[in-house]
């Protein structure tokens, strides 16, 4: 049997839903696609967009959770190619103070969220 799939989203889970969703759409242009929230008020799901790829990126939000998230030693990380001047780029990311991690000679960055996930952020080309 052959599959045929494609990447639909990437889901982590968040603190403040309010403060993430204002992140992703002030460093990477992020916009609210969806949300679902649960009729117990438990869990609010919102779904991020680039409105270019149609993949997206979900933010879940648990009511009871009250301590920050344990990441551990995954390095797992998003990626984003970002048009324009990347140097720009990565000018306004460090106004916003939110580079955690540079290598110059690879020509990359991250960038880190407020739970502190990372962000890779390469030019588009």
């Amino acid at each position: 049997m052959e599959i045929k799939g494609r990447f639909d989203h990437f889901n982590i889970n968040v603190l403040d839903l309010e403060r993430s969703i204002a992140f992703y759409n002030k460093a990477l242009g992020l916009v609210e696609h969806h949300r679902k929230e649960a009729s117990d008020g438990s869990f609010i799901l919102v779904y991020m967009t680039d409105e270019q790829t149609g993949f997206l990126l979900e933010l879940t939000w648990l009511r009871d959770r009250k301590e920050p998230y344990e990441l551990g030693d995954n390095e797992s990380h998003l990626c984003f190619r970002v048009a324009g001047n990347y140097d720009e780029v990565r000018k306004y990311h460090k106004e916003m103070n939110c580079i955690c991690y540079e290598n110059t000679e690879m020509g990359l960055y991250f960038i880190n969220d407020p739970d502190d996930y990372w962000i890779e952020i390469l030019p588009l080309k």
